[in-house]
């Protein structure tokens, strides 16, 4: 059994699910006989399994006995269970569901976050006013205004990942994403000069796929890929209309989005003409759009 790493909350979590899971197999035991032998509801394993909730030392200790592990890694993975309950923005769980809550956690880990977005602003770069625009056209309409202004703390708490000094994020940006008036000209023309900001910093590298490109396989949808220092696969998560939802840890699937994120950057403005073409547009926000590619061969 491999030996778990010292890592955050999120991924000690995701690395005892796995373990549990693994160890339940090589025991030859199915989720409906373990859940018999230990007294509990079939849900309860399942729930633990899929990592939906924790698991008390002594039902953990419990469990590994009935799988015949031995006592060093019966250690290792109390030692996982204990470091795993701290999981980051729990505190938000009446207004976030499962999946956007384990992609919070993976984004609070990863070590190299690669985005494309080709419709708003993500999470991490939006500024308070146009997240809340955003929040208020993407909740239904039983959400309270307590609740989005409880949101938009989220995604400003979020936004301390981008300090962290060994994380490197990567954003391409469709440029509907910096044309679309989200709160008007002025919300707009300070989330770019924002933008512009954050697009200077040397382990921030934001992009902009230009119109002039065309059609491209990214169209279909936003998709992220999160990669780690710890003994951990990367994650692909594409977004729906609920949020977000885990597709796939499988290789082929990451490398293939990982394939075409490169492609999009090879075709992007990138680098220092960035912040220049931000600001342009920021000054000419609520005005006739100039053509970016114009404003690309300026700031060249």
């Amino acid at each position: 059994m491999a030996t778990p790493s010292r890592g955050s909350p999120a991924i000690q979590r995701l690395q005892l699910r796995g373990e549990l899971r693994r160890a339940r197999s090589e025991a030859n035991l199915t989720q409906r006989q373990v859940a018999a032998r230990m007294e509990w509801s079939p849900s309860k394993l399942l729930r633990i399994e899929a990592g939906e909730v924790g698991i008390s030392v002594n039902d953990l200790r419990s469990l590994l006995g009935l799988y015949g592990l031995p006592p060093q890694d019966v250690e290792r993975l109390l030692d996982l269970a204990r470091g795993s309950r701290k999981m980051p923005f729990t505190e938000y769980k009446d207004i976030y569901g499962k999946e956007f809550l384990d992609f919070l956690a993976m984004e609070s880990s990863a070590f190299v976050t690669r985005s494309f977005q080709p419709l708003v602003m993500p999470g991490l770069l939006q500024t308070e006013e146009y997240a809340l625009e955003i929040i208020r056209a993407y909740t239904p309409d039983r959400f309270s205004e307590q609740q989005h202004q409880r949101m938009v703390e989220a995604r400003m708490l979020r936004q301390e990942t981008l300090e962290r000094d060994h994380a490197e994020v990567f954003f391409i940006l469709d440029e509907s994403v910096i044309r679309r008036q989200v709160g008007g000209p002025g919300v707009m023309r300070a989330q770019l000069r924002r933008l512009a900001e954050l697009a200077a910093h040397p382990r921030r590298q934001i992009m902009i796929f230009p119109f002039s490109r065309g059609a491209h396989a990214a169209s279909q949808g936003p998709f992220t890929l999160f990669e780690f220092e710890e003994d951990m696969p990367p994650f692909l998560y594409l977004e729906n209309l609920r949020g977000t939802a885990l597709v796939s840890t499988a290789a082929e699937d990451v490398i293939g989005y990982t394939a075409l994120f490169w492609k999009l950057e090879e075709q992007s403005i990138k680098g220092d003409r960035v912040p220049q073409v931000l600001l342009q547009i920021a000054e000419r926000m609520g005005t006739d759009p100039p053509d970016l590619q114009d404003l690309s061969n300026a700031a060249s």
